[in-house]
């Protein structure tokens, strides 16, 4: 190996597994990667279903991490490793004590839920989301104004909240709550926890405007739990490309790096995803896997923009606003119906996919609303929902109509993008899916009517980490510079038939109808 090398390592933490690449920053070539499926989330553990509850364990990060760091680095130059950069899922906070280790990582605590970090899709909070939304609605000013005009179980604060508030053991040690993608950067340098902006804006209503967070009073007119917790969070925020430290000994010693190995600030995974396909304003870069997130930069943007996931300046690029919106449920939604399916036995999945390709489109009817509706307009209490079903209705029917009703919901985030002023004039996506399912990315093609290109990388969260990590530790100057040589390229795409399209346009505005009869049934209390 030469020793003018320069390598970066990317890490992308998503909901099931983590994944390492070690990248090439000449070229952008992925020299190794390693994936390990967190150990105790597959074993099930710490979690219900049946109350969306959704916890992981510090641990799993940390082990998991452990190996995939080492794998990616078995047979290369160590010494060639400039950078470390992180995404990881969000919000996905968790409780720590006052040195910022995570409360689940004391042996008190090493078994309780509630100490461990908080996944995107835990639900459990709904109730304490919709007070946060109700005193900003009435407040004189409307701290969600820059995260589309509503708050969502799924983020900080109202997490927060329901921690304090379930778990007074939890609650008495807890100095602070930490977002997973700001944890593992500290940790890693054995610094003090540097906030990211991305995360902090989209998730926990951190915006300029307010000098940072909402101000102390705001939170405890809605619980006095939350006195004294604001102010432990800096109102300072940092986009990933700048770093946080440096390489402890400790980790150093791990991983058989240098101290000098240079390590990025977190950011959202979705939000990695659409820097790793090199985004730019007037794409939107679909991130599909569990769930979605579409991303959409522009260079100014001088409204709030109602119904989406926040408009931060910077999460994306530096520079340009970055606009999120997504599905709380996409795969998921799937991987249900393959767990439903299974109590009748093993499901050859391979074959329901070619079965439901040869469905006609439109048999079955369904809403794609299983985990709630992020946006537009996110309503965390609806539900999904199956119709037209006939005796004569099939399992392939269904699954096909399952299909339809994810690529009709990422229609309408298309269609809202546009009506607010952001043009689409192509779709990238990003992820497993994508990359896997030719059925599923022709009918979102059908259904969007519009060309849809596959990144053509596994690893394009990571991918985005590697090229923060290159800016962060110097070897490139800026985002723009390191993207245009290490971003990943297209491969294949998925053009619409004009016929189905046709057709899709009449069951879309069917859609349409009844995911409006459902949401007023449910909203009238049904």
């Amino acid at each position: 190996m030469e020793n003018n090398q320069n390598f970066t390592i990317g890490l992308d933490f998503g909901s099931d597994s983590v994944r390492a690449i070690l990248t090439d920053c000449s070229d952008g070539k992925m020299i190794s990667s390693s994936s390990c499926r967190y150990p105790r989330w597959q074993a099930g553990k710490y979690c219900d279903l049946a109350t969306s509850r959704f916890r992981q364990h510090p641990l799993d990060y940390l082990e998991s991490m452990t190996k995939v760091v080492r794998e990616v680095l078995a047979g290369q130059n160590p010494a060639a490793v400039r950078g470390i950069g992180i995404d990881t899922t969000g919000s996905t906070p968790c409780a720590v004590d006052c040195n910022g280790v995570p409360l689940a990582l004391n042996e008190r605590f090493t078994d309780d839920p509630d100490a461990m970090f908080v996944l995107w899709k835990d639900h459990t909070a709904l109730p304490e989301a919709e007070e946060i939304l109700q005193k900003a609605k009435s407040s004189s000013v409307d701290y969600t104004r820059y995260e589309g005009g509503s708050y969502s179980p799924e983020w900080f604060w109202a997490k927060y909240l329901h921690i304090l508030r379930h778990n007074p053991a939890v609650r008495e040690a807890c100095a602070g709550f930490v977002e997973h993608c700001d944890w593992i950067p500290a940790e890693l340098t054995a610094s003090p926890v540097r906030t990211g902006r991305c995360a902090a804006g989209h998730k926990a209503m951190w915006h300029p405007d307010w000098n940072g967070y909402p101000p102390e009073s705001f939170f405890t007119s809605i619980d006095p739990l939350f006195r004294g917790r604001v102010d432990t969070l800096d109102k300072e925020t940092f986009t990933p490309d700048n770093p946080v430290g440096k390489l402890s000994a400790k980790w150093a010693g791990i991983f058989g790096l240098s101290t000098d190995v240079v390590v990025a600030g977190g950011i959202l995974d979705c939000h990695s995803g659409a820097v790793g396909a090199g985004i730019r304003p007037g794409q939107l870069v679909k991130v599909v896997g569990t769930s979605t997130c579409e991303i959409v930069v522009a260079p100014e943007v001088d409204r709030c923009i109602p119904g989406i996931c926040g408009q931060v300046d910077g999460s994306v690029l530096p520079g340009m606003t970055g606009l999120e919106a997504g599905q709380s449920a996409f795969g998921d939604i799937y991987s249900w119906f393959i767990r439903f399916l299974s109590y009748a036995g093993e499901v050859d999945f391979q074959k329901l996919e070619a079965d439901a390709a040869r469905q006609s489109p439109g048999c079955v009817l369904a809403l794609d609303w299983h985990n709630a509706r992020r946006t537009p307009f996110a309503n965390p209490f609806l539900t999904g929902a199956i119709g037209n079903l006939t005796l004569g209705t099939t399992v392939p029917m269904v699954y096909r109509g399952l299909i339809e009703a994810t690529a009709f919901g990422a229609k309408r985030i298309v269609e809202h993008f546009i009506q607010e002023g952001f043009p689409v004039d192509s779709i990238l996506a990003v992820g497993g899916i994508p990359k896997k399912s030719p059925l599923v990315m022709q009918i979102c093609a059908d259904v969007l009517n519009m060309n849809i290109q596959i990144v053509d990388t596994d690893e394009c969260c990571a991918l985005g980490g590697a090229i923060f990590a290159a800016v962060a530790s110097g070897v490139f100057p800026d985002v723009a510079k390191a993207s245009a040589v290490m971003a990943a390229k297209t491969g294949n795409s998925y053009t619409p038939d004009a016929d189905m399209s046709k057709i899709y346009a009449g069951l879309y505005r069917k859609y349409l109808a009844c995911a409006d009869a459902v949401e007023s049934l449910i909203s009238a209390g049904m």
